[in-house]
């Protein structure tokens, strides 16, 4: 019996060696994602600026052209009220439309004058929008560049990462399926560590000291004893 329980011990060991390896690797990895999300973050923030700047320009150029329309119908009426003022037969008819002539021309000139203003703006816009495209392109290139290159990196340790999956799979072969619960439910309660040693009669998992005869019974290694404050498996490596 005792053969059993030693032979557990150094299983849960070696589980634990492979289980430690495995949530480095993951934490390894999951930072890696992070940083391949970090550049994804920017360069949507970048393309977002972009697609801002061109509903601007969008804008700018629908002003434009609402605005040239508008001076074509106020151009319209000047034409027709010009052509009225050569059949009229009252001076009260000549002088009313005289002065729609003269609104009309006045309203032109304002237009006229926004219009300026809308082209100056466009044509700042349009700049914007193109210098905002290249950069935009450029960093599209440089993003893509630095995840293949971050995904190559990380290509050693995704492999690693495989290999100790199927370790600790065939290791835990070698337990008994409520040891294997037992140790699972451990090692997600303190971070990926279920089995620890002991040194001095000290936990070397929460640092806190166990009862001497505790310390006795993990030293004799017959049977699984646990950490009384963290609930790790304890096992004692000889000096």
């Amino acid at each position: 019996m005792n053969d059993i329980f030693k032979q557990d011990i150094k299983t849960l060991v070696q589980l634990q060696e492979a289980e430690s390896e495995i949530v480095r690797l993951e934490a390894v990895l999951e930072k890696v994602e992070k940083e391949k999300g970090k550049l994804s973050i920017r360069l949507n923030r970048f393309g977002k600026a972009l697609e801002e700047n061109k509903e601007n320009l969008l804008r700018a150029s629908t002003g434009c052209r609402d605005i040239e329309r508008e001076i074509q119908i106020v151009d319209d009426h000047i034409v027709r009220s010009n052509e009225k003022l050569r059949m009229v037969k009252t001076n009260k008819e000549y002088q009313l439309l005289l002065r729609e002539v003269d609104d009309n021309k006045k309203r032109k000139d304002a237009l006229e004058t926004e219009l300026l203003e809308y082209l100056d703006e466009k044509e700042k816009i349009e700049g914007i929008v193109r210098d905002s495209e290249k950069e935009y392109s450029l960093l599209k290139d440089q993003t893509e560049a630095e995840q293949k290159d971050i995904d190559k990196k990380s290509t050693d340790d995704k492999e690693l990462l495989d290999e100790y999956l199927d370790r600790q799979k065939e290791i835990g072969k070698n337990l008994d399926p409520l040891l294997m619960k037992r140790f699972a439910k451990i090692s997600k309660m303190n971070n990926g560590s279920a089995v620890i040693n002991v040194r001095n009669e000290v936990c070397m998992g929460c640092f806190m000291n166990i009862p001497p005869q505790l310390y006795i019974e993990v030293q004799r290694g017959n049977s699984l004893i646990s950490c009384p404050q963290c609930s790790r498996i304890l096992y004692h490596i000889d000096s």
